[in-house]
């Protein structure tokens, strides 16, 4: 049996209509299945610098080690099929992959034609049984996951109506809420409604309505049902999909889109699949970093990092980014942690979020950032709102206007600091930055515990901090620094620890 007959009959066996099961049960329900005891290796972006911390996550969360890779922002893991809704709980990384194969010396021919012709016919050698397994799981996690979202946004537009409509005690929103939630799930239409809604949707539905083996195969014409649930014929139909390459390094002979055009004919070729550059079901990712090539199905539509902010500002944090800074302070259940320039909030809600154990505030002397930040933890409230009681359970945060120079709290009352300081570009200016950063430090030395207090610092103008930090060695030990990549800005994240000498007053030092 060849490669893609394998592939195409296994997939066809993988039972994605049972919704309602954890990823567990529906892998032992099917004894034919051996999907549970299959390992495969995992790529994952992280931000740049942050290799290190997610690998740590990694191993915490997943007992899986992880390999760096050469191409900054990548690393590798290997887990069992049945951890994969695990992996798109990290926090640390931004898009996620089931690596096909990779070569970590890959030998391209001396000459354009030749290398491409290698790329072809590498299509055709590649085992892609396995990560298509993968992909089709994880179709059926994001189909829960939307199924879901959809349900809810149900129940909370009920619940707004009743509120409108007023007199409408407890127990009946209770029982509307209830009604919905089963018409929802009861409703023949639902699946035909959904489709109108988003991309990732018609993917999953797409993946529904076909045998798994005729959209690899690309038969036409009418087939039989899909599953032993279903009744009648479906059309047939095929699955979208593009290459994406990647390519670093200047000694190759072709281009980034010279290597995407012909592998993607060739896998077009393989599996009869119909190429989309835009409305595709299956990413097909080529990465090529001077001699290692990596290729690789996507698992993830759009980052990661776009999980808890939802008003935005001009210098927004990513959540992974933020993730990666406290985890870096390493906190400690009680440990009070502020970021005294929060902008619209992203550090403390990651951290209240991912630490509930620590109280989080968010502080900022910019009106309009404070009700952002306000904003985005009241969209983190209603997110963990309890579905059946409407109530939710509160996050450990605050959100507060203050004078980064003159803040409202008592001396060594903090045992972290995790801050983003204006680089000078979007918000403040270089010229302004040589007065802020000395104050900015010799005030956090004040209201941090001496001894035990941390800073971690994400600066663009290293100059300017490097200078402040040198007239505040008495305060503020430097401890290692994480180069990073700030939407495209060089930036440094420094680790700072509190000594035990106290603060003194405010002076210049310039």
């Amino acid at each position: 049996m060849s490669d893609i007959e394998e592939a195409s009959d296994t997939l066809a066996e993988v039972n994605l209509d049972d919704t309602h099961k954890p990823l567990t049960e529906n892998l032992e329900s099917d004894p034919n299945s051996s999907l549970k005891d299959i390992v495969v290796t995992i790529g994952a972006t992280v931000p740049t610098g942050f290799e290190l911390t997610a690998a740590d996550e990694v191993k915490e969360k997943l007992g899986s080690q992880s390999r760096i890779s050469k191409d900054r922002g990548k690393i590798y893991f290997e887990i069992s099929v049945e951890k994969l809704s695990q992996v798109h709980r990290l926090r640390s990384v931004d898009n996620l992959f089931v690596v096909v194969q990779e070569f970590r010396d890959y030998q391209f021919k001396e000459t354009k034609e030749d290398a491409l012709k290698d790329l072809e016919d590498l299509a055709k050698k590649l085992p892609w049984t396995n990560p298509l397994k993968v992909w089709k799981l994880n179709t059926n996690l994001k189909k829960r996951k939307t199924k879901h979202k959809k349900q809810n946004q149900q129940n909370g537009a009920s619940k707004e109506k009743l509120c409108d409509d007023g007199g409408k005690d407890r127990a009946n929103q209770k029982d509307a809420d209830k009604e919905l939630l089963d018409h929802a799930q009861n409703t023949p239409s639902l699946k035909s409604a959904e489709q109108n809604t988003e991309k990732t949707q018609e993917m999953i539905l797409a993946a529904d309505q076909s045998d798994g083996k005729d959209e690899f195969l690309n038969i036409t014409g009418n087939e039989n049902q899909a599953g032993d649930c279903k009744k009648g014929e479906v059309e047939a139909q095929v699955l979208k999909f593009r290459v994406t390459c990647n390519r670093a390094g200047d000694k190759h002979c072709f281009t980034s889109n010279d290597a995407a055009r012909d592998f993607g004919g060739a896998v077009q070729d393989y599996f009869q699949w119909k190429a989309d550059m835009t409305n595709f079901d299956v990413e097909v990712l080529l990465n090529i970093h001077n001699n290692e090539v990596v290729v690789g199905i996507a698992l993830t539509e759009e980052s990661l990092h776009r999980r808890n902010i939802t008003h935005f500002g001009p210098t927004t944090l990513r959540s992974t980014l933020a993730y990666g800074m406290l985890r870096l302070c390493d906190p400690q259940p009680t440990d009070i942690i502020i970021d005294p320039m929060s902008g619209t909030g992203a550090i403390p809600i990651e951290g209240a979020t991912e630490w509930p154990s620590c109280y989080h505030i968010a502080g900022d002397n910019n009106p309009q950032a404070v009700k952002r930040a306000a904003n985005n933890i009241c969209s983190l409230l209603k997110k963990n709102q309890n579905k059946e009681s409407g109530t939710s359970w509160g996050i450990p945060i605050d959100t507060i206007q203050w004078d980064i120079c003159n803040l409202p709290l008592r001396t060594s009352s903090v045992d972290v600091i995790v801050t983003d300081m204006p680089f000078g570009k979007r918000i403040g200016s270089k010229k302004k930055n040589w007065d802020l950063y000395p104050a900015c430090l010799l005030e956090m030395s004040r209201i941090c515990r001496p001894g035990t207090g941390r800073a971690v610092l994400l600066t663009q103008d290293r100059k300017c901090f490097a200078k402040a930090l040198s007239k505040m060695g008495h305060l503020w030990q430097k401890g290692h620094t994480v180069w990073v990549n700030v939407g495209g800005l060089h930036a440094a994240v420094y680790l700072l620890k509190r000594t035990l000498e106290r603060a003194g007053e405010k002076r210049s030092y310039w």
